[in-house]
């Protein structure tokens, strides 16, 4: 990383929302909500891969972000 990188760490993007999972959510329910459309949960889950290993199994608290 270049100095300047060190002092200015990556700001969160101003267009990327978080969910927080509450029982009963689903990626598909959560996709839903925010889309408009339950089929793009592959979307949510892909943005998430890093704690998700599985779209079907999301736990309530986790934070999600959602592109």
């Amino acid at each position: 990383m270049a100095p300047e990188e060190l002092d200015n760490p990556p700001k969160e993007n101003p267009y990327q929302q978080t969910h927080v999972v509450r029982t009963g959510d689903t990626l598909s329910k959560i996709a839903n909500d925010y889309y408009g459309d339950a089929r793009l949960y592959p979307k949510i889950f892909e943005a998430n891969r890093d704690i998700l290993s599985d779209p079907n199994k999301i736990k309530p608290g986790q934070k999600l972000r959602i592109p």
